[in-house]
């Protein structure tokens, strides 16, 4: 006899139905296919982000303020409101430790920290008036990578790759090449939030192997294969029982990417291939193991642009102590995180052009605040969040540009002021993407990455 289902099963049976027509689109992609799609002609297909953990200086690495040195050892309440800092251990105005010199056609200020950076100004776009709403390191880091400053909010390159779909079917979307630190804040910067799971960083350990499990155990890819069978039919069943979970599409997504990369991270990661002048270009040759370890970063960043790879995040090695954050002994611990990324960095952005891939890939450089141009103590400086330097190149940046000013002394940004939603506002329209218009249904409301703010830095637009 024929027996009707019951309200609960045909619920459970149609939502799974649309959950398989789901997770069949998106493994139905092609390699150039859309999740969400492009608003406008893109300028850049993928994004290198260069994360700066803990806070570079601005007024030791690229805002050159001579006023400083004038008024060396003053106590700033003298000169100027100092605002309450994260620690208010507040020392004498204190002059950069490093000198600054005009570099390229465009005469932009450099210090003596990046003497391979100041090769590339003409390339560069420098925002000098960026502004965070914390200053404090977990939340500043949410704000910069998430565009919130609380914790669970999609990673800006979760959103890339949901607005634009994957170019590799070998290689995951949003990829972390971390060189050893993992940004106050954890995993959760790197995190999908409310997007599906399949679009969250998977992060790429410095050492051998990058990613758990890459060397498959079996004995033979017959046997593999019959495991990656069962678990299909598994997975059918519980995607049936959970109505479509997200969580268990992305796994299913998931285990096939994986299969795919036992083959492609291998290869991937072995740069035999390429030549010494490459490896010394990116200073994988270099005396200081940190620089190594970053040219290797770089150079394997440019093999992920590639791959097709959509957005690539770089984190530093420990080489500064504690960071790009010194609190104290600031000559030493900038010395050494400078020395670490300096040439690869200078590197990565010759190979790209060389090749012709800098045009449409979108590099940024940036950390989640900046510093205080007095000291903290003795010789350190303290976060600042009221006005620091962040640099983009190539993907439609106009090269050899600055936007923006901070007041005489470094400390608070006066003209042109901008803040995290204005950055990501700006990476999103140079990928072809409307911030406005990118968004996703969640707790009732549409959410975006630039929440309801966000304008466009227009004037380094190329």
């Amino acid at each position: 006899m024929f027996m009707y289902p019951t309200r609960r099963e045909m619920l459970a049976r149609t939502a799974s139905g649309f959950g398989a027509l789901a997770l069949s689109t998106l493994l139905a992609e092609d390699s150039h296919g859309s999740v969400h799609g492009t608003h406008h002609t893109p300028k850049a297909k993928r994004v290198i982000f260069l994360y700066m953990d803990g806070g570079p200086s601005q007024v030791d690495t690229f805002d050159y303020k001579p006023l400083l040195e004038k008024h060396n050892g003053k106590d700033p309440n003298s000169i100027f409101k100092v605002e309450p800092t994260q620690f208010n251990s507040v020392g004498k105005v204190m002059v950069s430790p490093w000198k600054f010199k005009q570099h390229g056609e465009c005469g932009q200020w450099v210090s003596e920290l990046f003497p391979h950076v100041a090769k590339c100004v003409d390339d560069l776009a420098f925002v000098h008036s960026m502004t965070s709403k914390f200053p404090e390191h977990t939340s500043a880091n949410y704000f910069l990578h998430t565009g919130s400053g609380v914790q669970g909010r999609p990673s800006m390159g979760a959103w890339i790759g949901y607005g634009l779909g994957m170019e590799s079917k070998d290689l995951p979307g949003f990829i972390v090449l971390n060189g050893g630190l993992i940004p106050p804040g954890g995993l959760d910067n790197f995190n999908s939030g409310f997007l599906p799971a399949a679009f969250q960083g998977s992060v790429f350990r410095a050492g051998n192997p990058p990613v758990a499990n890459i060397v498959p155990l079996e004995p033979d890819s017959a046997l593999q294969r019959g495991k990656l069978g069962l678990l299909r039919k598994l997975d059918a069943g519980a995607k049936e029982r959970f109505a479509g979970a997200d969580e268990i599409e992305s796994a299913i997504k998931n285990y096939e990417t994986a299969f795919r990369m036992q083959a492609a991270v291998p290869e991937l990661m072995d740069l035999k291939g390429e030549s010494d002048a490459t490896k010394k270009l990116y200073g994988i040759d270099s005396s200081f193991g940190h620089t190594q370890t970053f040219g290797r970063q770089c150079l394997i960043a440019r093999r992920l642009v590639e791959r097709g790879v959509r957005f690539i995040q770089l984190t530093c090695p420990p080489a500064g102590g504690d960071r790009w954050d010194q609190h104290s002994d600031l000559k030493n611990g900038h010395e050494k995180n400078a020395l670490a990324v300096d040439q690869p960095i200078a590197g990565l952005l010759t190979d790209l052009k060389a090749r012709g891939l800098l045009k449409d890939t979108l590099v940024v450089w940036a950390g989640e605040f900046g510093r205080t141009p007095f000291a903290q103590g003795a010789n350190g400086r303290d976060h600042n969040q009221y006005g620091f330097t962040v640099w983009l190149a190539g993907g439609g940046a106009k090269g050899g540009v600055a936007h923006g000013e901070t007041d005489e002394w470094g400390y608070k940004a006066v003209k042109g002021i901008v803040e995290m939603h204005d950055l990501h506002a700006t990476i999103l329209h140079l990928l072809g993407v409307d911030h406005k218009k990118q968004t996703f249904r969640f707790g009732g409301r549409d959410m975006r990455l630039t929440d309801v703010h966000g304008e466009l830095i227009r004037p380094i637009l190329a």
